[in-house]
């Protein structure tokens, strides 16, 4: 009953964080577009008004006309919007799902001892340390190097190097999985303290000093404005790193953090080339191609690195997987051979006394049921065990795989 009351749990807090998601990233990437596509206004009536920039759009069958203000507008309008409970709700549903998915079965998911064998108490202590002790050093950077001549690319390189640094200590300490997503969290909490800490102080300081008649001082637009780019640069990088723990060809390769840090560089690379894209349109600046190259090139290194290596015929005999061979040549691999690999690798988790994600593979009947996630996990993404928790072997995997190949024989 508790893994099935968890496995609800996993599924209501994702799919409420993909959706606040998917609000904070859209409201996030349109206002960056917004911001990049602005032409100085051409009323003089605007001008008049304070008025620094304006956009015409066409969408969804109605022009638009959004217009931005450098300092104060002549008057706060009676309904102002504020963009801050997209970040709110995005990080505490994924906090909470991190809480569901990882923490609450720290010793399964959190800790591979094979990587660093301590307790899971511990590793709950280290992880929840990576977000706080990464929004410390960033903000720090920020303060220290954001208003300095050439502070953006200051920053900009210390917080590379932060995070493969953050990149390297995660996959040294945690499993492959946990720490691919904990670094994405790290810094996807990075981007709400941005919002909490900066963003939004700075608009209501704003807003007060214009309701009490006082001067606007622009030092709270312009920080604003860099923590808002930041955020939209962490954005692809963070993305990966969640999605990434459905493909384990990446996060279980021995040198799984520089996978991470490679492919994050992709992503900030091509975050910069739509950025920039908008502005070379309006003659602001050059063609941002190399940009987009650039991460397009980093992928594909990444893509030529990881791929399989070929197995030779002396390769498959060691492995085990001479049975494949057997099957093509008219045999099966049955049940009856299956079976004691199950006991011995699957039972612990997807036996009568647990049943994780509500699968159990102690009878012919539940391993029929679930053969193709038995192949696709255990033999095709070698997700499964997690971690390896019970040494399954690659000759076992092969036997796997050839069972199913060969029909998925129970009887």
């Amino acid at each position: 009953m508790e893994s099935y009351l968890l496995d609800w749990a996993n599924l209501l807090l994702r799919w409420v964080h993909v959706i606040t998601a998917i609000a904070w990233i859209g409201s996030s990437f349109y206002f960056v577009f917004l911001d990049s596509s602005l032409t100085p206004p051409e009323d003089d009536d605007q001008k008049r008004q304070g008025v620094s920039g304006e956009l015409w759009a066409l969408h969804g069958g109605g022009f638009y006309h959004p217009v931005k203000f450098a300092g104060a507008p002549p008057q706060l309008p009676k309904h102002l919007h504020w963009f801050y409970w997209e970040s709110y709700s995005t990080w505490l549903s994924g906090f909470a799902l991190f809480t569901v998915s990882y923490l609450w079965s720290a010793s399964t998911y959190l800790v591979d001892k094979s990587v660093m064998d301590w307790s899971a108490s511990a590793a709950i202590a280290v992880a929840l340390a990576f977000l706080v002790v990464f929004w410390l050093a960033y903000d720090g950077i920020c303060r220290v190097f954001g208003q300095r001549q050439n502070g953006d690319t200051i920053v900009g390189a210390l917080v590379a190097f932060l995070v493969a640094v953050a990149a390297y200590l995660a996959c040294h300490w945690f499993a492959g999985r946990a720490a691919f997503l904990l670094v994405g969290a790290m810094m996807a909490t990075a981007m709400s303290a941005n919002v909490f800490f900066w963003i939004i102080p700075g608009q209501k300081t704003v807003v007060a000093d214009i309701t009490a008649g006082r001067p606007v001082d622009p030092i709270h637009g312009k920080r604003g404005k860099q923590r808002s780019v930041h955020n939209t640069y962490f954005t692809l990088p963070v993305l990966f790193a969640m999605l990434s723990g459905h493909y384990s060809f990446t996060h279980t390769h021995p040198q799984n953090w520089l996978v991470l840090v490679l492919m994050m560089f992709a992503g900030a690379a091509i975050r910069q080339f739509f950025v920039l894209r908008h502005g070379f349109k309006l003659g602001r600046n050059g063609h941002p191609w190399p940009y987009a190259m650039g991460g397009v090139v980093a992928i594909a290194g990444v893509l030529v690195w990881l791929r399989p290596a070929s197995v030779t015929s002396t390769d498959t005999m060691n492995s085990g997987a001479t049975h494949v061979d057997s099957t093509r040549a008219g045999g099966s691999i049955g049940y009856k051979t299956l079976q004691p690999i199950l006991a011995q690798r699957c039972y612990q988790c997807h036996g009568e006394a647990v049943q994780m994600k509500n699968v159990r593979l102690d009878s012919p009947q539940g391993v029929q049921q679930h053969a193709q996630g038995i192949y696709q996990q255990a033999a095709v993404a070698k997700t499964m065990p997690l971690n390896n928790a019970t040494d399954i072997t690659e000759a076992e995997r092969g036997l796997i795989r050839a069972w199913f190949e060969s029909g998925a024989a129970i009887e």
